[in-house]
């Protein structure tokens, strides 16, 4: 009886599934599931608005290529722009904003800004170690920021002769070193002076008036304005030694004739300028180099009047 009872209430062993069974089940287990689902989902209008939704959110139209664009080209999009405005920052054309840092001003490059009405001036052929160039500019040629020329022929001015005066008055303040090129193109060497000497009193130019024969000398002078632009003062002045035999050396060099050899000479023989000064003709022609002619040439410098004195005559 007892034993009987136990055995009844103890629970059997799970048995392993046929194969048979194990498909039914399956079958069965999916039907189930498909029900679930249907029961869960909401109505098909409201599904299709959901789904148009989320299709609009993954996609969206680029205003500037007019593609369609997904989530994943909008996110690689900035690094783009970026990428685009390190490169435009690297050149150094345009600032942050876009905006276009203008034009440099005329003149500040290393070419000679040419106005096209010098077409065909022969001066431009015998300018060769300064780059020059046509440019829509007031003066003829400009020379840097603040110097310019303009070119006149003798010849032109004596049939025109407020031309010059209207070039000038359209120059203003433009320009703080104006320089006039003089072509002189007339046979009579009184008149040339004299249309000079007239230009520069009324131009008032005396300073930059340049007269020229030959266009290659006109050529010179265009070259060296421009390639001493930026050059220091020092540049274009003589560079002399502090030292005292320098110093007299180049003072009695400027006497015609008196070498350096004859200047280390005479210091050798006298001590000092005021020794030099203090030799009688006699004794200056006695020095080795000198002779009697530069002796001569010498003495009348360090003794006689840099003026001479006014007779009845003159």
């Amino acid at each position: 009886g007892p034993s009987t009872s136990t055995a009844t209430t103890t629970k059997p062993v799970a048995q392993p599934l046929s194969y048979a069974e194990y498909i039914v089940q399956s079958k069965s287990n999916a039907a189930a599931a498909s029900h679930k689902n249907a029961a869960s989902k909401p109505p098909r209008s409201e599904g299709a608005e959901v789904t148009g939704v989320r299709q609009s959110e993954r996609t969206s139209v680029s205003p500037t290529t007019g593609k369609c664009e997904t989530v994943q080209d909008l996110a690689k999009e900035p690094q783009v722009k970026t990428s685009k405005g390190t490169q435009e920052a690297g050149t150094g054309q345009k600032s942050e904003s876009g905006i276009s840092l203008g034009p440099k001003p005329v003149g500040s490059g290393s070419s000679i800004i040419v106005s096209p009405r010098q077409r065909g001036n022969p001066i431009l052929k015998f300018v060769r170690s300064v780059p020059w160039e046509f440019g829509d500019v007031v003066p003829d040629y400009v020379l840097g920021q603040t110097t310019c020329a303009l070119f006149l022929s003798l010849r032109y001015h004596n049939l025109n002769p407020n031309y010059i005066h209207d070039r000038l008055k359209q120059l203003g303040h433009t320009f703080t070193l104006r320089v006039l090129l003089v072509q002189v193109d007339v046979v009579s060497k009184d008149q040339s002076l004299h249309n000079i000497k007239l230009l520069r009193q009324s131009c008032n130019v005396s300073d930059q008036c340049r007269s020229t024969h030959f266009p290659e000398e006109a050529g010179r002078y265009l070259e060296t304005y421009k390639s001493y632009e930026k050059k220091p003062a020092d540049m274009l002045k003589e560079q002399v030694e502090k030292d005292y035999l320098s110093k007299v050396t180049d003072c009695l060099t400027t006497v015609k004739s008196i070498n350096k050899t004859d200047a280390i000479t005479l210091l050798s023989a006298f001590s000092s300028v005021e020794g030099i000064i203090s030799a009688s003709k006699e004794d200056l022609v006695l020095c080795p180099g000198l002779g009697p002619q530069k002796a001569k040439r010498l003495f009348d410098v360090l003794h006689k009047p840099f003026l001479k004195s006014k007779t009845k005559d003159s």
